[in-house]
């Protein structure tokens, strides 16, 4: 699950951008309105959280430019301000939450995943391949009705894999979707987490599902016998 986090208090970004990490979210952040509309623009998100009082552009601008270009993606407004007419401006621009600051992280990070849910409804709600299920509501993986203990990262590493079953998809496009764009480390860090995932989904199972595409990536497929 991808997320936009637009909000110029560099200190709170920074806390808000690990904590949703840890929570198996890939999070991209911007600290003005400009940055974070162009960004809006060009990645398809499944929410954007986006402050009100933005440098360069403010929250309400972003917000009704990015419904006037059609752009449906869920948004969750943030603010220190608590008045009853910045609420309602909100919701007329095409908010679809509002949480005023301070706030309690697990709060927002239950009202995103109500968000998601919400805003994505052509996404079946299992995602499966064989016997392999993974529940994005419930974040559960199981195999063969036998519940499977992930990572956040191998999570939401699996759950990009399944989006894409029997596709061939790149370290690079594992790499955008599972680790944000300030990581710096080399595109092998891929294979390290494909053979973790291995040996919870396949290996004990007997299974290949995941499988390497020599010099292309890896695909992954409904259950298939091991060697």
């Amino acid at each position: 699950m991808r997320i936009l986090l637009v909000e110029d208090e560099t200190d709170l970004a920074e806390t808000l951008r690990r904590g949703l990490t840890n929570e198996g979210f890939v999070v991209d952040v911007a600290h003005d309105g400009i940055t974070g509309g162009w960004l809006a623009r060009e990645n398809p998100y499944d929410v954007v959280v986006l402050d009100l009082m933005l440098p360069g552009r403010n929250g309400y601008a972003v917000l009704e430019e990015m419904r006037a270009e059609e752009n449906w993606v869920p948004v969750m407004m943030l603010t220190a301000k608590d008045g009853e007419y910045d609420q309602t401006d909100a919701f007329d621009l095409g908010a679809d939450d509002y949480l005023t600051k301070p706030f309690s992280f697990p709060v927002l990070v239950a009202r995103l995943r109500a968000l998601i849910r919400r805003g994505a409804p052509e996404r079946p709600v299992v995602l499966t391949a064989g016997s392999l299920e993974l529940d994005p509501v419930r974040r559960t993986v199981t195999r063969r009705g036998q519940p499977l203990e992930l990572t956040a990262k191998e999570y939401v590493i699996l759950q990009f894999l399944l989006q894409n079953k029997e596709k061939v998809v790149s370290k690079a496009e594992i790499m955008d979707n599972a680790w944000d764009a300030a990581f710096e480390g080399s595109e092998n860090i891929v294979e390290v987490y494909v053979g973790y995932l291995r040996r919870k989904i396949d290996v004990p199972f007997g299974l290949t599902t995941l499988q390497t595409v020599r010099g292309m990536g890896y695909r992954l497929v409904p259950d298939a016998a091991g060697p």
